[in-house]
Order: structure tokens, then sequence, then C-alpha cells
């Protein structure tokens, strides 16, 4: 009898192990700066397949910067979002498309009345897959007359903002200020 019990421990612990396994892999993450933080984590949070948003920075030159750092200019850190979406209920092309459709990508100098490097349009990419499918979008937003100022850069160290930035919509009731969404792609 204490063998069934074993084999079935056994047996209930390999299949949990694989379900979560496999959860985990389809698990990934992508990183888009189109602003204020606050607007493209609203959006990004209520899709289909997104599963969480953090507000935070990427791409500067210090370690753990601070939101009031940040914002003085002076870290080379733009106010980010880390996407972690399931891709078997979303690909990455339509997470970037998304992206293109919630801010205006053709802004040179910030994102609307936010102005400054830390609010440029940049998506940050883990690998040529990524790269190539922004470029895609890029080109397709220019064969549209769209002049997209968006910069692609190598993925950097993400460093989370302070709580009080998570969730800022949802927390305050308020809606975003610059970040509308606007279809622009089939």
């Amino acid at each position: 009898m204490n063998k069934y019990i074993i084999l079935f421990t056994f047996s209930i612990f390999t299949f949990l192990s694989t379900a979560f396994a496999n959860e985990n892999t389809t698990l990934k993450k992508a990183y888009f700066a189109g602003g204020c933080f606050w607007g493209v984590e609203h959006h990004f949070e209520n899709k289909k397949g997104v599963k969480d948003v953090i507000s935070g920075f990427m791409g500067g030159h210090i370690k753990n910067p601070g939101y009031y750092d940040v914002i003085k200019g002076k870290t080379g850190h733009v106010e980010a979002v880390e996407v972690l979406y399931n891709s078997k209920e979303i690909t990455y092309e339509e997470l970037a498309k998304l992206f293109f459709e919630i801010h205006d990508s053709t802004q040179k100098d910030g994102q609307g009345p936010d102005i400054g490097s830390q609010y440029l349009s940049v998506v940050f990419y883990k690998n040529e897959e990524e790269k190539t499918t922004t470029m895609k979008l890029i080109n397709i937003l220019k064969s549209k007359g769209i002049d997209a100022a968006t910069t692609l850069k190598e993925i950097s160290p993400f460093y989370a903002a302070e709580e009080y930035h998570q969730d800022y919509y949802d927390k305050t009731g308020k809606l975003p200020y610059c970040h509308i969404y606007k279809k622009i792609f089939d």
C-alpha cells in the first residue's frame, strides 16, 4: 500500500512540475518606451495575453536610478515598461503594433507635453527576431507616410520605478493624458 502512495505522490509531482514548466516557457518579456510610462503601462495591461506590466527605466548609464534622477534627463534612461506576456495568447508583433498605436512615434523630442530625452520612443529588443519585427513595423509606418522617430536599442538593465508609479491610473482613477489608442495597422 505504501508504494502506491509514493507512486501517486510522484505522479502528481511530475504532472505539476510539467504544467508549471510549460507555463513558464510561454511567458516572455518585452520592453517599450513611449513617453510617460503611466499611459504605456495602462494600455498594455488592458491587452489580452498580457499578464503584468511594470513601469521603470532603461537605457541609462547609472545603476538603480530613481524617478527624480531620471526626469532631470541626466541619467540617460527613458521611462519604459516591462511587459510580461503569454506568447501562446499574444505575439511580440501584436505587442509592438499596440505600442505604435498608443503613442505618437513621430515626436522626436518626447511625448505629448512631456519633453526631454527621458520620454523618447524606444523599443528595446532581446534578439534579432524582435529587432526584425520592429523594423518591419517601422517600414510599414513609413509606407503609410508616418515618419517614426522610434529608435531600436539592444536590451539593457531594466529598473522598476517606485511603487507609487505602478498601476498609476488604476490607483488614481484618472485616464492617460498623452496616450490615446489610434488604429494604424490592419
